[in-house]
């Protein structure tokens, strides 16, 4: 039932006038980008005519052999070796022309996919972090892959499709006719059924196609979604449900695939009854025309062959229908994601200031934020940091800490007022200087695929060797380093998976001291920490922000109680400002803030206790 249902979901909807626009936009776009391939492709088209004729050429020369020398008795050995030497070259040239057409067109494609998909991935980099807060990962993933891949499959198959098998048809119908025009009109009698067949065909086939790719989509975004639960499924036994789960799904997909090769079969098959039906019509007609001597054997010969060969280019080009199809749903995926303009904006180059000798002065003029405009996050806020000043922020779960981080890192812009640095609005700062400006540390610090050395420089080539290591043994991490097989040159997986989230951090940290930022952010860069890899980061920080300007977002008030001044927020205001002491001595949110801190502590002191004297 479910079956049923999503195929008749899948067949309704019909494109409106808006998506047809769309459509013809992507393709113009599609244009641009093919037009400095446009010889190559013009040699493609070359190529194309040249095989195709020494193709169709092959059964005409049989045709000369029969009747000028066969049917007539003459034993002209000579002309008949010459015809078989011209047969031999035509074949030859015909692989050679196909090889190159092949080839130039594969050259064209790839680059021009090459091209689109390296625009295509600056220019998600280039989004403002709204967008990603928006937008799936995965469907990012799927427009630089799946998606491209779609458009080179339209360059190396459904064009060369349009391009050799159009020409074929053509030639073929223009070969026919100059051998016999009135058998010629009794092949094209075949045409209407042909036009019949491919319409009736046609939407069915593209219901068939879209339902399998949609139970096929289903069925891989269900693995990569168990993929990164296991941990879960594992913990609540879910192993068999998602099991069932599984094998539902993969059934659907299955009954899809099947109707859809069950589809194709059938199509092909009948093009294949079709064209059987049609050489057993002419030889008929063209038997009786032979024995009433109106038209030479030869000719017949040449004609069966001709009808045989005119049916293939028909179907190449309707099998290519459902790849044009997900083509131009391909196309209309690629070019929304390059509609979209980040949020985040530089101003024209020549109104920019650059920032020179960074002291690190930060003001939050009267700042007033949302993620939506209705919806305040934090309203007029008013704070100053002086240069060199360690602050520390914190408060409960959406007092709004995080997003004034962000609102420096401009990963967002303030609805109103400004933020300011050095007393310029970072709004008139390129992104590239402001963010070399300031550093951020996050709570689950990112680490890439490859050696720990790149991954302290981040891939800089213009940051030595002998720095990375300066770095990495000023913040406590050289001797972790020194333990590991290949030293600086170990690589790790993806996100860092195998070392401890202590380790991960002074990876993070010597980063830092490698890019020197006058401005240093750890957003809750210990909240995941034991107490004991806390005093190491605790030491490392106080190396990293000596001469800088660091704002803390702390979620153990021990990670702030030594800093100049400590803010308290709380529903996007600040509550509390002052030291340690200070804010104590008030008993307000603080003070219940530290006790429950404290509380905290006490409790995994006890829980480590305990899990010694089990050991």
């Amino acid at each position: 039932m479910r079956y049923r249902k999503e195929a008749a979901t899948m067949s309704k909807p019909n494109k409106t006038p808006l998506d047809r626009k769309k459509t013809q936009e992507s393709f113009r776009s599609l244009a641009a980008y093919a037009k400095p391939h446009r010889w190559t492709f013009l040699a493609v088209v070359v190529c194309a005519l040249l095989g195709i004729a020494a193709d169709l050429f092959q059964p005409y020369l049989v045709k000369i052999a029969i009747d000028d020398n066969l049917m007539i008795g003459k034993n002209d050995f000579h002309a008949l070796i010459m015809i078989c030497l011209l047969y031999g070259l035509l074949s030859i040239s015909s692989m050679f022309f196909s090889y190159l057409q092949n080839n130039l067109l594969q050259f064209a494609g790839q680059s021009i996919v090459a091209k689109i998909r390296k625009d295509l991935f600056q220019h998600i980099f280039r989004q403002s972090m709204s967008y990603y807060d928006k937008t799936p990962s995965g469907s990012l993933i799927t427009h630089v892959s799946s998606d491209t891949e779609t458009l080179n499959q339209f360059f190396t198959q459904v064009l060369l499709s349009l391009v050799r098998d159009s020409m074929t048809l053509i030639f073929i119908i223009v070969l026919m006719y100059h051998l016999d025009p009135t058998l010629t009109m009794y092949s094209m009698i075949v045409i209407p059924i042909i036009v019949l067949i491919a319409v009736s065909f046609r939407r069915y086939m593209r219901k068939t196609y879209q339902l399998s790719r949609s139970m096929l989509s289903q069925m891989v975004a269900f693995t990569a979604e168990n993929l990164s639960g296991m941990h879960l499924i594992q913990a609540f036994h879910q192993e068999k449900e998602q099991m069932n789960r599984f094998a539902d799904k993969n059934t659907g997909y299955f009954k899809a695939n099947l109707r859809e090769i069950r589809t194709n079969v059938l199509f092909n098959r009948s093009f294949d009854i079709l064209g059987n039906l049609s050489v057993a019509f002419i030889t008929w007609i063209g038997g009786i025309a032979v024995f009433d001597k109106a038209i030479e054997f030869g000719v017949l010969y040449a004609f069966i062959t001709y009808i045989r060969q005119f049916f293939q280019p028909i179907n190449n080009i309707t099998q290519q229908w459902n790849t044009l199809q997900s083509t131009t749903v391909s196309m209309s995926r690629i070019w929304n994601v390059f509609s979209v303009k980040p949020e985040v904006m530089d101003k024209e180059a020549s109104q920019l200031i650059p920032l020179k000798d960074v002291k690190g002065d930060i003001h939050f003029n009267h700042v007033h934020f949302g993620y939506q405009k209705d919806t305040p996050v934090i309203d007029d806020l008013e704070l100053h940091i002086a240069p060199g000043e360690m602050i520390g922020i914190v408060g409960t779960t959406g007092a709004g800490k995080s997003s004034l981080i962000s609102l420096l890192c401009r990963f967002y812009d303030v609805l109103e007022g400004s933020i300011q640095i050095d007393g310029v609005d970072i709004r008139d700062i390129s992104q590239v200087d402001l963010h070399r400006a300031v550093g951020l540390v996050q709570q689950e610090p990112y680490l890439y695929a490859g050696s720990i050395f790149e991954n302290v420089r981040m891939f800089d080539p213009a940051i030595s060797r002998e720095a990375v290591i300066d770095a990495c043994r000023l913040v406590g991490a050289d001797a972790l380093i020194a333990r590991m097989k290949d030293g600086y040159d170990t690589r790790i997986s993806e996100r860092g998976s195998g070392l401890s989230a202590g380790e991960r951090q002074l990876i993070s940290f010597a980063r830092i001291i490698v890019f020197q930022p006058k401005v240093l952010i750890l957003d809750e860069a210990t909240a995941n920490l034991d107490s004991q890899t806390e005093q190491l980061i605790q030491t490392a920080l106080s190396v990293v922000a000596e001469g800088r300007t660091t704002i803390v977002i702390a979620h153990r008030i021990s990670t702030i109680m030594h800093a100049d001044r400590i803010i308290v927020m709380s529903q996007g205001e600040i509550v509390e400002e002052g030291t340690h002491a200070e804010l104590l001595a008030l008993q307000g949110f603080y003070e219940q803030l530290y006790h429950h801190s404290q509380g905290s502590m006490a409790h995994d002191a006890v829980d480590g206790s305990t899990m010694s004297s089990i050991g």
